[in-house]
């Protein structure tokens, strides 16, 4: 009798005991998934708040991001800005909405236009909403580790342009390594937290210093991001603005001494780009940043104006020879050979050099934003005299400069509006017989009248528009002249910066010979002899690609200095025009 009490005691014990345990266990289990939800909690609200910072950064830093969300094409300055928010801050893929839910641009090609296929219906729906004031709301989405982070975050903001919401950016953020931290923290935390309820106070208070934390990383992240480069840490356009303003107000109490801006930009950035890739360039652009707040002095300020612009704040200079100097020092800086760094920047003593501009607080303008525009007007000067100059700002040299700078200003509402014209020359065959037109591009100005051909597209080239209008006048000219009776033809002047991207012209003339209808043997592109010379082997393959689509191909200008018989070996050029100059007297 007494030996089965003490078995059923012994089996009643085991049984409390387990019946603890299993509490324990289920007390842990619901701690852990509590913590666990409020843990994806978090990583939402950190999404949201990335989503917020990055759209207002883009309406803030983008060039022309007003324009980008009317449909506009970005310009190259736009791309390039674009282009470098991928990497920085987790942020792997992003995409551009108008205010009515429709796909403008993704992180994949901010070049081309998205493909409908792209578009998701709930993400666009989404879009609308948040474009009319509705709060976003994160997702956290698992990817395949591969082309996607195995745990990241798409959420949404509206951009803002000044006081009016443009469009909506949507974000996609890496979590993997936030999620990694915070699960392992607060798992943690609900171990201890089940293993000793006692501790459950402590750990709540553990929990909210780490919130807290993390709140304060996400605004300072935030706050860093509204005032500095995403790519290179320095100063952006906005707060150096504000920087050297602030240094205006305090000029007149430092006397003896100068105050100087100064504005550097890179030569050949954008050839730099086209022939070693955009990382390449962004790891240039970040050495370049590095080496100019290492050379300036303890009080000056670095920034990034917009893609491979720089600015150099030097608020008290002892003498104008003084700011002489350290423009001297900061080109001398930049030019110096680049190390290589793996695939990144490949090759031994990669070089490039700069121009620079400076303005004088007192002589040059006495506000932040006269300095500024003064000090690039400088720098467009001096780049007009050749690479790796300098000069200081001259109110009576640069009121041409000032003047063109409106006219491409003028040239890109002209571009959106629709309001040039195209006016078409015949051309006559050896008998006599009309065969076909020249399109030519005009530009009515309303205040200027006719702008002179040569002076807006010069304009376009300096401002990177000309691929637009080389667009424009293709799509254009193929339209009306499918309307002419056969076989007139119509022949297009084709800009080499056209060519810099090789298939994206392909694709432009495919694209309008098949939207217009017309015969690929009734279009003739015209090309100057100028353009063989720079990058031949890759220019020829998308000559033969043209000519593969069935279109002619004709050298204009032929005979201006750089005539070899050799390029009509190396392509069957259906017809040469003559240069006038060669064929006089």
């Amino acid at each position: 009798m007494l030996k089965q009490l003490s078995r059923r005691w012994l089996h009643d014990g085991w049984a409390a005991r387990l019946a603890a345990l299993c509490a324990a266990v289920a007390a842990v289990a619901g701690v852990v998934l509590a913590i666990d939800r409020l843990a994806e909690q978090h990583l939402a609200a950190d999404a949201e708040r990335s989503a917020r910072a990055w759209g207002r950064h883009v309406g803030s830093a983008v060039p022309d991001i007003d324009l980008v969300f009317l449909g506009e094409a970005p310009s190259a300055s736009a791309q390039d800005r674009l282009l470098a928010m991928r990497g920085m801050a987790g942020l792997f893929g992003f995409r551009l909405y108008d205010p009515q839910g429709r796909l403008l641009l993704m992180s994949d090609s901010v070049a081309t236009a998205p493909r409908a296929s792209d578009a998701d219906a709930r993400w666009q729906a989404r879009a609308r909403a948040v474009a009319a004031g509705q709060p976003a709301t994160a997702e956290l989405l698992q990817g395949d580790g591969l082309h996607r982070p195995r745990l990241y975050s798409r959420t949404q903001a509206a951009v803002r342009h000044g006081a009016a919401t443009v469009g909506v950016i949507e974000v996609d953020v890496d979590q993997t390594g936030p999620a990694a931290t915070t699960a392992a923290s607060f798992r943690h935390a609900a171990l201890l937290a089940g293993l000793a309820m006692a501790l459950a106070l402590g750990c709540a208070a553990a929990l909210m210093r780490h919130h807290g934390r993390a709140e304060r990383i996400a605004r300072h992240r935030a706050a860093f991001l509204a005032e500095h480069d995403v790519l290179t840490g320095t100063l952006n356009r906005a707060h150096f603005s504000q920087a050297v303003e602030r240094a205006c107000e305090a000029a007149p109490a430092t006397p003896g001494t100068v105050m100087a801006v100064i504005c550097l930009d890179l030569d050949g950035f954008g050839e730099f780009n086209e022939r070693h890739g955009h990382q390449a360039g962004d790891e240039l652009l970040r050495r370049c940043a590095a080496r100019l707040q290492r050379a300036v002095g303890g009080k000056d300020t670095v920034a990034r104006l917009a893609g491979d612009r720089f600015a150099v704040l030097q608020p008290d200079a002892p003498s104008h020879a003084a700011v002489a100097d350290r423009v001297q020092q900061l080109l001398e800086q930049l030019a110096q050979p680049h190390e290589p760094h793996g695939a990144v920047l490949a090759g031994e003593g990669l070089r490039i050099s700069a121009s620079a501009g400076v303005a004088l607080h007192g002589p040059d303008g006495g506000d932040a934003d006269t300095l500024l525009n003064n000090a690039e007007l400088a720098l467009l000067r001096a780049k007009a005299g050749g690479r790796g100059g300098w000069s200081f700002y001259d109110a009576t040299l640069d009121r041409r400069l000032q003047d063109r700078r409106a006219l491409a200003t003028d040239l890109r509402l002209a571009l959106a509006q629709r309001s040039l014209r195209l006016h078409y020359q015949p051309l006559w065959s050896a008998d006599g017989t009309l065969c076909g037109y020249e399109a030519l591009a005009r530009w009515p100005h309303p205040l200027r009248g006719f702008v002179p051909p040569l002076e807006f597209i010069a304009a376009a080239e300096d401002t990177g528009q000309i691929e637009a209008l080389g667009r424009w006048v293709l799509q254009v000219a193929c339209t009306e002249a499918a309307t002419w009776p056969a076989p007139l033809s119509v022949a297009v002047n084709l800009s080499p910066a056209q060519f810099r991207r090789g298939h994206t012209i392909v694709t432009e003339v495919g694209d309008a010979l098949r939207s217009s209808g017309l015969a690929p043997d009734r279009l003739e592109l015209e090309i100057t002899e100028s353009l063989l010379m720079q990058h031949t082997e890759q220019v020829l393959a998308t000559l033969h690609a043209l000519r593969a689509l069935g279109v002619r191909i004709a050298m204009d200008d032929f005979g201006t200095g750089y005539s070899s018989l050799a390029y009509l070996w190396r392509f069957p050029f259906d017809k040469l025009k003559i240069d006038r100059a060669f064929t006089q007297g």
